[in-house]
């Protein structure tokens, strides 16, 4: 592991070579090509900085003084107005990472008498959040008290308010983002969380708060870490749905893999599986998203693009963040000797149930077949309140089924809208269940006994539907069975598929894609009696970019004029997919 990690920390040079450039004097960010700055990104900058001294023990770089540099970025994040809570605790942790003693800090002795207050007095601002965002109180708990700012220690009361709270929102244990609503957005950001949270607890001036947490942290990081060997596909793509895949898909989860190893969670006889996984991820990553001519993360251009909020150079900063952090990681790791060993794969279905209550059952859908390389994740969970294709329940198979990227179509699903009322069989089901059917088939099925809006508001008396997956090999069926209790008017019926390509540049050798012969989709029943629109060209449409490549086409199966839908009649639409699996 050992080139390993002296290859993360050449590229974390190179990464921020080419962006200190961009810090500027006053400690903010120039916004790369167009974007517009975040609030917290000095904050991200600093933690990056202070990661990377960690890793090197290094000051200067391409000559910049990266002690000032860091004081910069941590004065702007204490003085930006209103204050962002996420920018504060990755600018206390980058303070700390220097030192958590305030004399033998170097960063600490460049920061005005001013700052060093409003340090004290942001970090002591107590706060509280039902999501992700709470990973941050933790952090500004650990620099409050490693800093001496503090002498009451909150970090492990806030570790178990977090828990509780997953306690309250899943019943096996994940992460839900959710802060109102439905709830169930269980997404990338549970991952982060915990990652976050490992990092800081490294930083913790009291070793021994870290050593007592642990096995709290163990407990739930444990879960995601299990999904890894089922989730991570062939060619290395992580974690593919939800807001804030892509770069980060590959970063969080290489994050939390290594801290298992670290921390001694993956058993033995597991590592060497662990090992090729963390390879496959890793190279993803370097060979999707890094400009390997210059040496920089490259998010967006005409072909594919990100999540809407991560801008480039914030995206940059914390690859060199996590780069350094693997340094460091790799070198505790004790790897087996010799290549890894490669074991066979095999056609497998698995649900991941995130929660089950009698109110909801969420989870996630994993298939692979061992024959194509299909490999298809299919999250049943809530948007959050920002509806987009990301999380809805269709294959996600980027290169085979994709999606455009922050905007929203009923990919793969059928649309119902009745009245100013528009329904989707997503965000949530009931009686979820998985098993092997006819000829090593496997299926996934689930009903809503009330459907639901896309603003993800349940209908009472509107209607129900049943849905049925059925995976046998490369091919795909589903089925869609739509009852109504009294008779009701459907305006306009839709149902989407989205063409697309890896990027033309940025793809890992052996990546899939689709063979010429396209999804061969065929409608076998289509009780809305619709048709399918012209193939819609949209090739040069900003909009229609993945994380992975560029849409070129949009077929659209649509009825446009009102159905009156009958009480004792079941309103089926199923669809066949056979697509024509290649790889790149």
């Amino acid at each position: 592991m050992h080139s390993f990690s002296e290859q993360c920390l050449d590229m974390a040079r190179s990464m921020l070579g080419h962006n200190l450039d961009s810090i500027q004097p006053d400690g903010t960010m120039l916004p790369f090509n167009g974007e517009q700055s975040r609030p917290d990104e000095p904050g991200h900058v600093a933690f990056a900085l202070g990661e990377f001294y960690r890793a090197t023990g290094e000051t200067t770089l391409n000559g910049h003084d990266l002690i000032d540099l860091s004081a910069r970025c941590i004065t702007a994040q204490m003085f930006t107005e209103p204050a962002a809570e996420n920018g504060l605790a990755y600018a206390a942790l980058g303070l700390l990472a220097f030192s958590p003693s305030k004399e033998r800090n170097p960063v600490w002795e460049r920061l005005v008498e001013e700052t060093k207050q409003r340090i004290d007095k942001s970090l002591l601002q107590r706060s509280d959040y039902d999501n992700h965002w709470q990973a941050f109180n933790v952090a500004k708990a650990v620099a409050r008290y490693s800093l001496g700012l503090s002498k009451k220690d909150e970090t492990s009361r806030l570790i178990e308010r977090m828990v509780e709270r997953i306690n309250q929102t899943s019943s096996t244990g994940f992460f839900d983002d959710s802060t109102s609503g439905l709830g169930g957005n269980f997404n990338l950001y549970g991952v982060m969380n915990f990652v976050f949270i490992r990092s800081a607890l490294q930083l913790h001036a009291n070793s021994g708060v870290r050593d007592r947490k642990l096995p709290t942290l163990r407990t739930y990081a444990e879960k995601y870490i299990k999904m890894m060997p089922d989730l991570v596909r062939a060619d290395g793509l992580g974690w593919a749905f939800g807001r804030a895949a892509g770069a980060y898909g590959q970063m969080h989860c290489i994050s939390l893999i290594l801290q298992g190893l670290r921390d001694g969670w993956i058993a033995d006889d597991q590592k060497v599986r662990y090992y090729d996984i963390l390879r496959k991820l890793f190279m993803f990553f370097y060979e999707t998203y890094l400009d390997q001519e210059h040496g920089f993360l490259d998010l967006r251009d005409t072909e594919r693009t990100a999540y809407e909020q991560h801008t480039t150079r914030m995206a940059n900063f914390d690859a060199a963040r996590y780069l350094c952090q693997w340094s460091r990681l790799a070198k505790t790791v004790s790897m087996p000797p010799g290549p890894p060993k490669i074991e066979a794969t095999r056609t497998s279905g698995r649900f991941v149930i995130f929660d089950k209550s009698n109110r909801k059952e969420q989870g996630l859908f994993l298939y692979r077949d061992a024959v194509s390389g299909l490999h298809a994740q299919i999250p049943l969970i809530s948007c959050g309140g920002n509806l987009s294709s990301d999380p809805l329940p269709f294959p996600h198979c980027p290169g085979i089924f994709d999606w455009p990227n922050n905007v929203y179509l009923p990919i793969m699903l059928p649309e119902l809208t009745f009245g100013e009322q528009v329904t989707l069989p997503a965000f949530y089901g009931k009686n979820c269940v998985t098993g092997l059917g006819l000829r090593n088939s496997f299926y996934f099925r689930y009903e809503q006994p009330e459907l639901i809006s896309t603003k993800e508001e349940i209908l009472k008396g509107l209607g129900s539907v049943k849905v049925q997956w059925i995976f046998t090999g490369s091919q795909i069926s589903c089925e869609f069975a739509y009852t109504v209790p009294q008779q009701v008017t459907l305006d306009k019926f839709r149902f989407v598929l989205a063409i697309a390509a890896p990027h033309s540049t940025y793809h890992v050798n052996g990546t899939f894609a689709l063979g010429p012969q396209g999804h061969r989709c065929s409608v076998a029943k289509d009780d809305f009696q619709a048709t399918w629109r012209e193939t819609e060209v949209v090739s040069n449409e900003p909009a229609y970019r993945t994380n992975y490549g560029k849409i070129h086409y949009v077929q659209h199966l649509v009825r446009d004029h009102p159905l009156i839908m009958r009480p004792g009649h079941i309103y089926r639409l199923a669809v066949n997919f056979d697509p024509d699996v290649t790889q790149v």
